[in-house]
């Protein structure tokens, strides 16, 4: 069988991807499953967790967010026995897995977001940012997101339930804040989705239109809610003092929880099943590339470790 591995180096920058047959046992264990493969979408590996973990691997497993027909021991896990609707492509429901997961944890495990509130989307038209702006109309939320380029401004202003406001922050004569604070009558928006967070004021060319943490404080209303995926970010006391004076939360968006804890699988589960349920629906409508084979797969995921590809990237088997 073969198999998409990264051979980790001594840098993330030497990381190669390689296709390499592997040995599948006969008799499988009590937690484990045989699945025919049908689709298999494509995100960056996290090589600094896994130093992290000192997982002392030369090859890496890449691609978890796997779509297929389960051949052994679906009766041994049975939270991942979802039905998959015949309408929909094996590469939706792949492109859709992660970043749904993530929309759901941000905006109702963690924000709790509920209708009449105010979302801000930063960068709202990656992946992620796309499926949190439909789950958010769908639940009544009204929604802004940011815009890093002016196709994606374009983009954006062309979705449908339409962005209360998409703001250009490409655009140096926009200024986020002020754009939040004047669509909400200066009370602020109730949740902010991060993309990311500048932590100085020299910063790679690729991070240097995301907000700075004062930013993100000083839009945020009375009782919101910040999402992060800011690994790294670190509050100072004035900083903490202002979401203490707004009676504000901050909560780190790691998708990866819901398979640390056992007591999670019946909302994990059920979290599963709402996104296939939505994606059968349109109401989650996943952004995608074309779908690639098996033997592009390490050129698509070199581009997508680099995060050189905009839109979701699925290897169709």
């Amino acid at each position: 069988m073969k198999g998409l591995y990264c051979k980790v180096g001594e840098t993330a920058a030497e990381a190669k991807f390689v296709i390499q047959e592997t040995n599948v046992p006969s008799a499988l264990g009590s937690n484990q499953v045989k699945v025919q493969v049908k689709a298999c979408a494509l995100s960056p590996l996290d090589l600094k967790l896994h130093e992290d973990l000192k997982l002392q691997r030369d090859l890496v497993p890449v691609g978890r967010e796997i779509v297929g027909i389960v051949l052994q021991g679906k009766q041994d896990i049975h939270f991942m026995d979802l039905q998959k609707p015949e309408k929909l492509r094996w590469v939706e429901v792949a492109g859709a897995i992660r970043d749904g997961l993530r929309a759901y944890t941000a905006l109702h495990t963690l924000a709790r977001m509920v209708s009449g509130h105010t979302l801000l989307v930063l960068d709202g038209a990656s992946p992620f940012g796309v499926l949190s702006i439909q789950l958010a109309h769908y639940h009544g939320v009204k929604v802004l997101a940011s815009a890093l380029s002016s196709e994606d401004q374009k983009f954006l202003e062309q979705l449908r339930p339409s962005v209360a406001r998409v703001i250009g922050v490409w655009d140096t004569k926009v200024d986020l804040v002020d754009s939040c604070l004047e669509e909400t009558g200066g009370l602020g928006v109730d949740i902010v989705i991060d993309s990311g967070v500048r932590l100085h004021e020299e910063e790679p060319e690729a991070r240097c239109l995301l907000p700075y943490k004062h930013d993100i404080i000083t839009l945020l209303g009375v009782g919101g809610h910040w999402v992060t995926t800011e690994q790294n970010l670190q509050l100072d006391p004035p900083d903490s003092r202002s979401l203490f004076l707004k009676a504000a939360s901050l909560s780190f968006l790691n998708e990866e929880v819901w398979g640390a804890s056992s007591a999670r699988q019946g909302r994990y589960l059920h979290i599963m099943k709402d996104i296939v349920e939505k994606l059968s629906t349109g109401t989650l409508r996943p952004q995608l590339e074309d779908p690639v084979p098996l033997y592009d797969a390490t050129v698509s995921m070199e581009m997508v470790q680099k995060k050189q590809v905009r839109k979701r990237l699925v290897i169709q088997l």
